[in-house]
């Protein structure tokens, strides 16, 4: 070989390795070539890491929901208490729509402000905003069709973004839980550690039903509002059908069609795990996730 021939290749321009590039917080280290020794669950890890801000900032509105609603329990708690003077002057029909018929109670009061309504209202905008994010945001940002270019698979992408949500959840519900326990005894609540862990298991699954239904719509139209729409209106129908359901005998039979019933029907701090129940919000769960599969493969995604 002469001497120009080997310069030639000794100055081979950087731009002729694609794969060397940098990679943003917004391209996971997936987009770059692949490894000869691939990690496990790249883009997984790439969502974890990538999301650790918004994590700890959904775990800390969850805390401080905790540490500012139990507290005030035993000034409020109580068949004689102050609260039971105020939701005795209320209309009853606005205390069974607020669900706070049994509030008086450390369960009641606990699903009552806690798990049914604030935190609530905190996991399925989490759960949503991270579902929307999972597909519907890469292929806005054109983050998707650099990812499958490089070699992984429609259904992986799903699988790993959706299992990448529900990890941040089950956070979400276990931070939720220990801070629970950890004040229980002082707020005088008087829950049982099973009923605790059995109240978490469905405060899970009904933000897994949002962050799937928003992955879901991700998958079929590549669009975050539509994604987004369909996280929040899935959490909202189902708190406002099962209200409606607790109005009256005749209508109670509406909340056993809809997520939230599922999920707190049964009082689940009060009486333990509803079986039945988790496993409707489960099983709806990963029957949206395998919608998002399917659709996602079948749709034509410019550059994939």
């Amino acid at each position: 070989m002469s001497r120009d021939a080997t310069d030639s290749v000794a100055e081979k321009p950087d731009d002729e390795h694609p794969g060397d590039g940098h990679a943003s917080a917004e391209h996971p280290a997936a987009l770059q070539a692949p490894d000869a020794h691939p990690h496990t669950l790249p883009l997984l890890r790439q969502s974890l890491v990538g999301s650790w801000r918004s994590l700890l900032a959904w775990s800390l509105g969850l805390a401080a929901t905790i540490l500012l609603y139990m507290p005030l329990f035993p000034s409020l708690g109580g068949a004689n208490s102050q609260l039971s003077a105020l939701l005795a002057s209320l209309p009853p029909q606005l205390i069974k729509t607020l669900g706070y018929t049994d509030i008086a109670s450390g369960s009641g009061y606990a699903e009552s402000t806690f798990f049914g309504l604030v935190g609530f209202l905190l996991m399925s905008a989490a759960a949503t905003t991270w579902g929307s994010a999972a597909i519907a945001g890469d292929e806005e940002s054109g983050a998707l069709e650099l990812i499958l270019a490089h070699g992984v698979s429609r259904h992986q992408l799903v699988l790993e973004r959706s299992l990448a949500v529900t990890v941040r959840l089950v956070v979400l519900a276990a931070v939720s839980g220990a801070l629970l326990a950890a004040v229980n005894p002082s707020s005088q609540l008087g829950l049982a550690g099973t009923d605790i862990v059995a109240a978490c298991a469905a405060f899970l699954g009904l933000g897994l039903v949002s962050g799937s239904a928003a992955l879901m719509v991700g998958a079929l139209t590549g669009r975050r509002l539509f994604s987004t729409a369909a996280g929040a209106g899935v959490a909202a129908v189902s708190y406002v059908v099962n209200a409606i359901g607790s109005q009256s005998a005749a209508l109670d039979a509406l909340r056993s069609f809809t997520p939230y019933g599922w999920a707190y029907r049964h009082t689940p701090l009060a009486t333990g795990a509803d079986l039945p129940g988790l496993a409707l919000l489960f099983g709806l769960s990963a029957l949206f996730t395998v919608v998002a599969v399917a659709a996602l493969r079948r749709r034509d995604i410019s550059g994939a």
